[in-house]
């Protein structure tokens, strides 16, 4: 992967990882989680779709769909993580 291709990814995964604060909201500590989120769920499903053969949106050698993918499944799982709220019996 060429160094264009390694800061597209990064532009994009943080993008997903921004938008996902702005849409969900919280401080400081929630976006770099959601920023980290994005990022390590955006790398594990590019590799992963390479890995899987996946191939249905690719930009140069970036696999854009299945890292967008592994990026979404990444911010879900943190949300799930730091919000009790949404667990049935907390208060």
């Amino acid at each position: 992967m060429t160094i264009q291709t390694w800061l597209l990814a990064f532009a994009l995964a943080t993008l997903y990882g921004a938008a996902f604060h702005v849409w969900q909201g919280g401080g400081a500590r929630r976006l770099a989680l959601y920023l980290l989120a994005g990022w390590l769920g955006f790398l594990i499903g590019h590799f992963g779709g390479d890995a899987l053969g996946i191939h249905l949106v690719k930009v140069g050698a970036l696999n854009a769909f299945s890292a967008t993918i592994g990026s979404a499944i990444a911010l879900a799982a943190a949300r799930l993580l730091v919000t009790s709220d949404t667990l049935p019996g907390t208060k």
